[in-house]
């Protein structure tokens, strides 16, 4: 009789355990399940971020805005005709090849 209670009370504790271990187990996937969430909406915050600084540089680098302070401020103008020179680069010959 005495070794059936022996295993009842082995059994009940390893119940005890397993039943312990599946709550921690569950509390700890919340947890994850949480940061994960955060880190989910974080990225979303970052890709709209993301989109504004990418509309605010097109906007900064728009070709109508440089060339207006280029002029403005820089006094830069447009070379004439006769200032341009085209200048031609050949390209380099490896050896072996014709």
């Amino acid at each position: 009789m005495r070794r059936s209670g022996l295993w009842n009370v082995l059994l009940l504790v390893l119940v005890v355990l397993s039943a312990l271990s599946i709550v921690s187990l569950q509390h700890q996937a919340r947890k994850l399940f949480i940061a994960m969430q955060q880190e989910k909406d974080h990225a979303i915050e970052m890709e709209v971020e993301w989109g504004q600084l990418q509309l605010e540089q097109s906007t900064w680098a728009a070709p109508a805005r440089v060339e207006s302070i280029a002029s403005q401020r820089l006094q830069m103008t447009l070379p004439q005709k006769e200032q341009v020179r085209f200048i031609r680069i050949e390209p380099k010959v490896r050896a072996g090849q014709p």
